[in-house]
């Protein structure tokens, strides 16, 4: 197999020890635009949170007819993220991390305002999948919270989604997301106020129906004899403890971190929010300006996820996705050595599994991911400059570009598109998502074109040219392993800028194999990588000599 984790070693530079670094995360949230600002610490490593910000925008009031975001709060979002911008300015950060979820990921104008984002403000934005969520959620919990091996059970309620993890010290275990979340239940199950009864008692079996199934996975992982500690996240359960704590202690500690609360406490206070109206819910001390608007809801989906999860009491832990981003940057950037939650690793062991899953003949795509990478190594810098990131993404294609067999053979290229995109691949953002589907989406037949609707979710040009360079370089891979027996032992680049000549030199396995199949496919495949680069490529074949003493 390709060993990617030591690809990606290569490629990525380790900074000295000892240089502090200083960070920003954005979460583009359904209910509100987050930002923290940590300093690093390399030689730990660790980080220290030195400032945070956020402002209730509320991306989750969508257009109810198209689904769209309304276009004031997207200007009220990019106010927003131009204030964080000028904040984290003042603190000197050198980079700034932003990613996008439920809200934007639902909305059909959800890429262009991320698009509005990157030309008005310079700032890209990631907009990443429920399972991948709450894989960051996972690493910023551990971040904030000794877990000492054993297993813990992660709550995480947001606006418009609930993310429910199973993990220990080591690894995450199960990752789960559901579309239900305080903003979310609010606007479309509550239109009372107080909430009566018919609504309320809807909302209780509603959540409760669509929290089963997450509850049952995590549940199905637990080990034998094992009682997970429960953890909440977010400013739903947040809220939660500063009103239990005011109520039961005369005051809210300086940190909610490491404070617990009872299942019978959260009843009870979800009885009396049921009972008030939202000006009423508003005077509770502890209550957070414009939260009593959704806090019933967030609440109910709390109670309902810890009475499935048999749970009598619930942790409170600070740190979450936007701390989870930190660290996942961390990852990939060599700055913390566990390969167990190596980025890397994370991102090579989904791609693996994803090709198990359809059936996918992984000893013919581990040589195409090999032929494909020793192209692009070879052309780096001549025939185009993409970063080494880019690299890994031609990888998770080259491995999972004939996984469409799953569905049938014929146009199984187009079917590999669909389970790609459709596979939550974790480590990766929807965009990367996308742009492995297309690369292998197009390394047969017809290359990209602006009709293809897939090849138009690309909004980006940059991203479409990535897609055509690759994509052209992945079908001289899969035509170098036609008759996938492994004919070809390896290949050589020569390119020659004067000319515009490329000659791709192949050497047989086989002293006997004169790898006609696969001369006739490079033939057949060439066309579309000269139209790329506008160059002419020829195939020298370099026989093996075998000598007779």
């Amino acid at each position: 197999m390709v060993d990617l984790v030591s690809a990606s070693r290569e490629s990525i530079p380790i900074f000295p020890m000892a240089e502090q670094r200083i960070i920003a995360a954005i979460d583009l949230g359904t209910n509100s635009l987050h930002m923290v600002i940590v300093r690093i610490e390399p030689t730990l490593p660790a980080f220290s949170i030195i400032a945070r910000e956020k402002e209730t925008v509320r991306l989750g009031d969508r257009d109810l007819t198209t689904g769209n975001l309304k276009p004031e709060i997207m200007e009220r979002a990019i106010a927003t993220l131009r204030r964080f911008q000028e904040v984290a300015k003042t603190f000197n950060v050198e980079t700034t991390i932003a990613v996008a979820t439920s809200a934007t990921r639902e909305a059909p104008n959800g890429k262009d305002f991320l698009h509005d984002i990157e030309v008005q403000l310079g700032l890209k934005v990631d907009l990443i999948s429920g399972q991948e969520e709450a894989r960051r959620i996972y690493l910023g919990v551990l971040s904030g919270m000794e877990f000492n091996n054993q297993a813990h059970t992660i709550i995480d309620i947001g606006g418009g989604s609930t993310e429910i993890i199973l993990g220990d010290s080591h690894e995450e275990r199960t990752l789960t997301s559901t579309k239900i979340g305080a903003v979310r239940l609010t606007s479309e199950l509550i239109t009372t106020d107080p909430i009566s009864t018919h609504e309320f008692e809807y909302l209780q079996a509603y959540v409760r129906g669509m929290l089963e199934r997450s509850v049952e996975q995590v549940v199905a992982n637990y080990q034998f004899g094992e009682s997970p500690r429960l953890v909440g996240t977010s400013g739903t359960i947040e809220t939660i403890a500063a009103i239990h704590a005011r109520e039961h202690l005369g005051f809210i500690p300086s940190t909610l971190n490491g404070y617990q609360f009872p299942l019978r406490d959260l009843r009870e206070l979800v009885d009396r929010l049921r009972h008030r109206n939202n000006i009423e819910r508003a005077a509770i001390p502890g209550m957070p300006e414009k939260r009593s608007e959704v806090i019933l809801a967030g609440a109910v989906v709390l109670q309902e996820a810890m009475t499935l999860l048999s749970a009598e009491f619930i942790t409170v832990c600070e740190r979450s996705l936007r701390e989870g981003v930190i660290v996942d940057w961390m990852l990939t950037h060599g700055l913390i050595e566990d390969r167990l939650r190596y980025q890397g690793s994370v991102r090579q062991r989904s791609v693996l599994r994803t090709a198990k899953k359809y059936h996918t003949n992984l000893q013919h795509s581990d040589r195409v991911a090999n032929f494909a990478l020793s192209i692009f190594d070879q052309t780096q810098a001549t025939l185009h400059n993409w970063e080494p990131e880019c690299r890994q993404l031609l990888w998770a294609a080259a491995i999972l570009h004939n996984c469409g067999h799953y569905v049938s053979h014929s146009a199984h290229h187009k079917h590999s598109y669909y389970l790609v995109r459709n596979s939550e691949l974790l480590g990766y953002t929807e965009t990367e998502i996308e742009i492995i589907a297309n690369i292998a989406r197009y390394h047969r037949k017809s290359p990209p074109k602006k009709k293809h609707e897939n090849y138009r979710n690309l909004v980006n040009k940059e991203h479409r040219l990535m897609v055509n360079h690759l994509s052209a370089i992945l079908r001289l891979a899969t035509a170098l392993d036609r008759r996938q027996i492994g004919a070809i032992s390896r290949i050589q680049c020569d390119y020659n800028p004067q000319e515009k000549s490329f000659k791709l030199r192949v050497y047989p396995t086989y002293p006997n194999d004169d790898c006609s199949l696969e001369l006739w496919s490079l033939d057949y495949s060439k066309e579309v990588f000269e139209t790329e680069f506008n160059l002419k490529v020829s195939v020298v074949f370099e026989p093996t000599i075998v000598t007779v003493s």
